[in-house]
């Protein structure tokens, strides 16, 4: 699995076990994180009964502030002035029964590398935030907090040699003046303000104070002697740890004083875990990690973060260079990425969405990213994709499906309804220049569009107008997973009209939808008795012109309307598989369902 990413924004996006958590794990146990978390090689970590895995992260773009802390492990690419460094890091791991897992990190142009020394690992070191987090829990102050882990990664309080960080001498006088509180002859012998200290004062300015903690203190020595039978240790007072690691894991991080929900929490622990990010001065990797960006948050609240992150990772100075990797669930972020940001992951393969990787041409990109909304996002998730152009399918198929005894929302198949006959610019997110191919079918179903009394007009080829249309849009929009279904005849209703056993139910839907529009304020003349005296017809055929012709054209009725009344009239009704496979009518419908379904006859 190769994963080329934008040096920007990228977010990785597709249905539950498609691998984003995978190679956000494989990023992390090469760089390993700022947090120092424990990050490591165990054996289920090996798929199935492999024995060896490898991981292999490729940095390219590097400037000359970044490259310089790995000259020794850096390949070069071109000659001349067009050389330019690159820097491969891997991790080759071997599992042997009954043996403790052995691996390194290493550097290099060649496959096998060096050890990269711990030193040049800290310029590599990502900022992870992990899924499913607790954010509450995280800022408060506790041993080892996540507070404490994400401020000790940041250069501000790295270890200075000897040299004491100032909040260490800021604890040692607290501490002096805590003991002092609470025993007032207290000397820290270490201490360089031993004469004339500028805190000591606010303890001695009321001659009670240092009165009441010593009491305190005296009357627990005094229990103390007792209980130990002699007076060989001391109780003091004192704050906990002096250490920087100790004064750290004693902060906190809020808002407010109030109570704050869950989502407010996620994005102040966002914001604290991206600190790193932003910091001045680093001439390091600006990485983050962010699984499941949605977590707690509302639409809007997805929206402004991912907004954030587009803006900040492509602007030139302030957070330079700063790259991000977003795994989401959320329809809401699809909707709102930049298609080109975006990597559909399906069957353990990710799909960069970028212009040299898919056949959409630049203005479907303009065009998708001004159309493309939370419900056609949805098919970034699916497990196939049913386009329609048409509020009518989207509304029926559902039902047509359950009637042929396949589930879509089981089969994980999304229904997008492109509102136009746009296909083109939907199809070609899933048709790819280069292999891997995408495996996710997509079928786009459409209207015939030719009157069936011009059906049998013939071309100078002699082809008839209906086949001329048909061949058309199967070149139009056919390709790699793609495959078109047209219908047999002019329209979506007109089919279902032609359909014995369907005609009854979209008459009845008929008369349900005048009903329901004369109800909110329209003036169309209702449809009484049965639908096969008002066709005055005998033949199908003509029954089906009556029913759409002469009256949901003529009469202007909706045909969305029409839709919801007739899926729910078919749901209610005892319809076998068999009486939708009619050629001449729903047949084409039902192709369509089994193709993305993977039910096809024809693998």
């Amino acid at each position: 699995m190769e994963v080329p990413f934008r040096k920007t924004l990228n977010v990785l996006i597709g249905d539950n076990d498609s691998g984003k958590t995978a190679i956000i794990d494989a990023i992390k146990l090469v760089l390993d994180t700022h947090s120092a978390e424990w990050v490591r090689i165990v054996p289920e970590d090996f798929h199935k009964d492999t024995t060896r895995l490898r991981i292999e992260c490729r940095f390219e773009g590097l400037r000359d502030d970044e490259a310089m802390h790995f000259t020794e492990w850096l390949g070069m690419e071109g000659e001349g002035k067009d050389a330019r460094p690159y820097l491969r890091v891997m991790l080759d791991a071997s599992k042997k029964a009954n043996e403790r897992l052995h691996y390194e990190i290493r550097a290099g142009a060649d496959d096998e590398g060096h050890r990269l020394a711990e030193g040049a690992r800290d310029y590599l070191r990502v900022t992870y935030l992990k899924p499913l987090r607790d954010a509450k829990a995280e800022l408060i102050p506790r041993r080892n907090s996540r507070l404490s882990q994400i401020l000790s990664g940041h250069a501000a309080f790295k270890e200075q040699g000897e040299q004491r960080h100032v909040l260490e001498d800021v604890s040692r006088c607290l501490d002096c003046l805590f003991q002092k509180y609470f025993k007032k002859e207290h000397k820290d012998t270490k201490c360089e303000r031993q004469k004339g200290c500028p805190f000591e004062d606010l303890f001695y300015k009321d001659k009670k104070a240092g009165g009441a903690g010593k009491a305190i203190r005296e009357s627990i020595q005094q229990m103390l002697n007792e209980f130990l039978g002699n007076e060989q240790y001391s109780a003091d007072f004192g704050v906990v740890g002096r250490e920087l690691r100790n004064i750290l894991e004693q902060f906190k991080l809020s808002l407010s004083d109030e109570e704050l929900g869950l989502g407010s929490q996620n994005l102040l622990f966002i914001a604290a875990e991206l600190v790193n990010l932003k910091r001045e001065n680093w001439t390091g990797l600006r990485l983050g990690l962010i699984e499941e960006l949605e977590a707690h948050l509302h639409p809007q609240g997805q929206m402004r973060v991912i907004e954030y992150f587009q803006r900040e990772t492509g602007k030139q100075g302030g957070a330079k260079d700063v790259q991000v990797i977003v795994t989401t669930h959320s329809p809401n972020l699809g909707s709102k990425v930049k298609l080109k940001n975006l990597l559909i992951c399906h069957n353990a393969t990710a799909f960069p969405m970028g212009a040299k990787y898919t056949k959409l041409e630049k203005s479907d990109y303009r065009f998708l990213e001004r159309f493309l909304d939370v419900t056609k996002a949805n098919l970034f998730f699916a497990k196939g994709v049913i386009l329609v152009e048409g509020p009518s399918e989207e509304l029926i198929l559902p039902v047509l499906a359950r009637k042929a005894g396949i589930d879509l929302t089981k089969e994980g198949v999304a229904v997008v309804n492109v509102g136009s006959t746009a296909f083109l610019r939907y199809a070609r997110i899933f048709e790819r220049r280069k292999k891997p191919k995408m495996k996710i079918r997509v079928a786009v179903i459409t209207d015939l569009d030719v009157k069936p009394d011009q059906e049998k007009d013939k071309d100078a080829g002699k082809r008839t107008k209906k086949e001329v249309r048909t061949t058309s849009k199967e070149e139009k929009y056919n390709g790699q997973c793609v495959k078109t279904f047209v219908s047999p005849h002019w329209t979506l209703e007109y089919c279902i009209a032609r359909n014995e056993r369907l005609a009854p139910c979209l008459f009845r839907a008929i008369q349900r939808a005048i009903l329901e529009m004369n109800n909110d304020g329209k003036s169309i003349s209702p449809v009484e008795g049965d639908y096969r005296r008002f066709a005055k017809g005998e033949s199908q055929e003509e029954i089906a012109m009556a029913l759409y012709k002469h009256l949901i054209l003529q009469k202007r009725i909706s045909k969305a309307i029409i839709a919801q009344h007739f899926a729910r009239i078919v749901e209610r009704n005892n319809i076998a598989e068999t009486e939708l496979n009619d050629e001449d009518s729903t047949k084409y419908l039902v192709d369509a369902i089994k193709y993305v379904t993977k039910q096809d006859t024809d693998k």
